[in-house]
């Protein structure tokens, strides 16, 4: 039987301080809360399913190997750069890296961005207390299988133990466990986690060192910047002496949420990688592979993340880019890719590696964005459909490739030989 869904509290109060970590609550509240763990009555909260699904096995997570003893501490700060460099060899350098996405990085996701050149990937952000509180959440919030390496599975926290407690439970499956140190949004704020702990740099230190003291597996911390350079240079080396293997920076304050209004500081970026001994990745303006050349060239980073460009183009670390740019001049590219064809595969790996329904149709919207603006009334009847079904989604898709309108993603000889020229920078850097 598939993992049910979280189900809205009925009292919205018990909600935000169930989801609150930094609020302590009653035996009486904590009980109701956990109640609110049985079958969603919002069919898109309802985990998706399929005639294909029904017939595969119910354990998507690959079986938990036997323990290992935790590795002796290492005896010098050489010794433990030496360690990080290591681990990140072993994956094989991975330099393009799909970035953690509420809603949005889940498996079907993750694997769809491997297909198209992604070399590693984050899970979304996880609670740490309600994911180690709560085992059909765990169920449904945390999915993987053996193809899904390396992977990085994020947390947010403010207490060491609890967060220790949720991470040992991933340890087996992943290759970093994450902490998230750059949500800027108002519900971390609340929360007391993300981006508002550089507040409180003693607590983020203890939380990265009694991770990295307890864990099989080393410990990534992925921040934003500082306003002032000294100050994110402060910051990022205390990350690395508290234990971290790997540094990922978001080169835009906590203040600038708008990616669109707000370039992210490639300069920020160099300046933590010149200033730090283990691998450093770097987050924002990554919108296609000319962009990943700009990046490692300018950052001297060790590889990079894309977020929101990768929603409306998983194929963007293959080197595929819109018609637009194709439009510019280049004539040099080979056939284009259909957003509808890029859906029908999405889709297929959510009946493999099913998902709630709420994630699928933000997926769509993405994905089909360009042939909805030429077919609106598509849209509509959309999102009017309450309850969703892959039988009446691929049905969707079809009549959109009938109508045409959509605009084609392009990959060229620049893009390919960008993506060499990457692997080559990634490599000199290691």
């Amino acid at each position: 039987m598939l993992p049910r869904r979280l189900a809205p509290l009925p009292n919205s109060r018990l909600l935000f301080r169930f989801l609150n970590p930094s609020l302590a609550m009653s035996p009486a509240d904590a009980a109701a809360a956990a109640a609110h763990l049985t079958t969603a009555s919002d069919p898109d909260e309802d985990i998706c399913s399929s005639p294909a699904a029904a017939s595969a096995p119910e354990e998507i997570a690959p079986p938990v190997p036997v323990p290992t003893p935790l590795p002796p501490p290492p005896a010098s700060a050489e010794e433990r750069v030496e360690r990080a460099w290591a681990h990140w060899r072993r994956l094989g350098s991975p330099r393009l890296v799909v970035a953690p996405m509420v809603d949005n990085s889940e498996l079907p996701f993750r694997m769809l961005c491997r297909r198209y050149g992604a070399d590693a990937a984050y899970t979304p952000m996880l609670h740490s207390r309600i994911f180690s509180e709560n085992e059909k959440h765990r169920d449904m919030e945390f999915t993987t299988c053996k193809e899904d390496r390396p992977l990085f599975v994020q947390f947010c926290a403010n207490d060491p133990d609890i967060l220790l407690q949720a991470a040992k439970m991933v340890e087996a499956n992943c290759d970093y466990v994450d902490l998230n140190f750059g949500c800027p949004q108002r519900i971390a704020k609340r929360g007391y986690y993300g981006a508002f702990l550089m507040d409180n740099l003693p607590l983020v230190k203890s939380l990265v060192q009694n991770l990295a003291g307890n864990l099989r597996v080393p410990v990534s911390c992925k921040i934003r910047i500082f306003p002032r350079l000294e100050d994110t240079l402060a910051y990022a080396k205390m990350l690395e002496e508290a234990g971290a293997a790997l540094v990922a920076v978001h080169g835009r304050t906590r203040d600038e949420k708008d990616g669109k209004k707000f370039r992210a500081d490639w300069d920020a970026i160099k300046a933590v990688k010149d200033a730090l001994r283990i691998p450093v990745l770097a987050n924002g303006n990554i919108r296609h592979m000319e962009d990943v050349k700009s990046c490692l060239q300018h950052t001297g980073a060790d590889g990079v993340l894309s977020a929101e460009p990768l929603l409306e183009n998983p194929a963007l670390f293959a080197g595929f880019r819109t018609k637009e740019w194709k439009e510019d001049g280049n004539e040099d590219g080979d056939g284009g890719l259909d957003p509808a064809d890029l859906a029908i595969e999405y889709l297929k790996l959510c009946e493999q590696y099913p998902v709630p329904w709420r994630m699928i149709r933000s997926h769509l919207h993405k994905l089909l964005g360009c042939c909805f603006r030429v077919h609106p009334q598509v849209r509509e009847e959309f999102n009017a459909q309450t309850k969703l079904t892959f039988e009446w989604l691929h049905d969707m898709v079809k009549r959109l490739k009938e109508l045409g309108g959509g605009i084609p993603l392009y990959r060229d000889q620049t893009s390919l030989q960008s993506h060499t020229i990457t692997n080559g920078l990634a490599a000199s850097n290691a």
